[in-house]
């Protein structure tokens, strides 16, 4: 199952963690608290990225989408579907929890 070997492959990321999303009624992912991807089901993904990067990667929302249909072009959220390899998917994680070590401190210390 591919998000088996997803989950598998991100597990090594320090800080990553798989629990329960409070949105989706999936599994999330996060990375030292933020969440940054949810599993809509075993092949779809919905990860958030940047539109800079959505745009750089060459994604493209799903037009057939019926978790989020009206999803704004401008959102750093995007469904990624996954068939055959979650190769693409670990590396798309990786560029997802780049930033946001910064952006969980930057949080923190204006909480403070």
């Amino acid at each position: 199952m591919l998000k088996q070997e997803l989950l598998k492959a991100l597990a090594s990321i320090e800080g990553l963690t798989a629990e329960p999303s409070a949105v989706s009624g999936g599994i999330a992912l996060f990375f030292r608290g933020c969440e940054f991807a949810h599993f809509h089901n075993d092949n779809e993904l919905d990860l958030r990225l940047t539109k800079k990067v959505i745009q750089a990667q060459g994604i493209a929302h799903p037009t057939d989408s019926t978790h989020h249909p009206d999803r704004s072009p401008s959102s750093p959220w995007i469904e990624v579907r996954f068939t055959n390899s979650a190769g693409r998917l670990r590396k798309l994680g990786s560029v997802a929890v780049k930033p946001l070590p910064l952006v969980y401190d930057v949080g923190r210390l204006s909480t403070q």
